[in-house]
């Protein structure tokens, strides 16, 4: 079992939603009002007056089976529309109740 984390313009929400369920992954916890900065690219997410855009976060549960296609299809939505901002970082789950 994997754990995949995203960061996400929030205008990706539910789409992400719709898609990783067609991808097979239901188990997701999700965070829809997030704020941060990229390390290299993007514009800020601060949800102020000067850089009002917000973002959100998942945490997704998969079968590390799904994960090179889940990764792949965020990095073409994350290339379709460079300046929204996505970003997903994988991790293993070691155990869960």
């Amino acid at each position: 079992m994997k754990a995949i984390f995203i960061a996400f313009d929030q205008a990706y929400y539910e789409r992400l939603v719709d898609d990783l369920h067609n991808m097979g992954c239901r188990g997701f916890t999700a965070w829809q009002e997030v704020m941060g900065r990229g390390t290299k690219t993007g514009e800020p997410h601060y949800g102020s007056h000067a850089w009002p855009s917000i973002a959100g976060a998942m945490f997704v549960m998969c079968p590390a089976s799904k994960v090179e296609g889940i990764l792949a299809h965020l990095h073409e939505l994350d290339m379709a529309t460079p300046k929204l901002g996505l970003r997903a970082w994988v991790m293993p789950v070691e155990q869960s109740i």
